[in-house]
């Protein structure tokens, strides 16, 4: 894995493979009853009654446990991120079920220099969510900004 620290450390096409999250049944239900009380993420029975087949995480969820494997991916001492102005093409492909072991797939798609700020970099990421068999279950693409390396 290479150490980013810098804007100048990415290059288009780059890709890393990082991160595991084991998704458990009582984390699912927790976040779900505080974030997404919808009855699929709740119980195993309501689950089994729609297309999902059985008890599934939120998408929101998802992408909180992408987030939490993007910042331990980070290197140690920090980064040179500092926040995203967004993302775009958000898409839930499949479930995610308790038991699955989750990962990310990031791929930088591109960069510029910023035109407002000089002194930042913007980078395009492709970011996947995968399960254990490989399966992308969730995908999006953020632009993050990065410190300029010093002169």
């Amino acid at each position: 894995m290479s150490q980013r620290h810098y804007f100048e450390d990415f290059e288009v096409g780059a890709t890393d493979e990082y991160g595991q999250y084991a998704v458990t049944r009582e984390e699912v239900i927790e976040f779900a009853s505080r974030f997404d009380p919808q009855p699929f993420h709740l119980s195993e029975e309501a689950g089994q009654a729609t297309h999902f087949g059985g008890l599934c995480a939120s998408g929101w969820h998802t992408g909180a446990m992408a987030m939490r494997m993007i910042v331990d991916h980070m290197p140690a001492g920090g980064t040179g991120a500092l926040g995203s102005p967004g993302l775009e093409e958000l898409r839930w492909r499949k479930p995610v079920y308790p038991g699955d072991m989750l990962k990310m797939r990031s791929t930088v798609v591109d960069r510029r220099e910023s035109r407002s700020r000089p002194e930042l970099g913007l980078v395009v990421m492709e970011n996947q969510v995968l399960n254990q068999h490989d399966e992308v279950v969730m995908s999006f693409r953020p632009t993050v900004m990065y410190r300029r390396r010093p002169a």
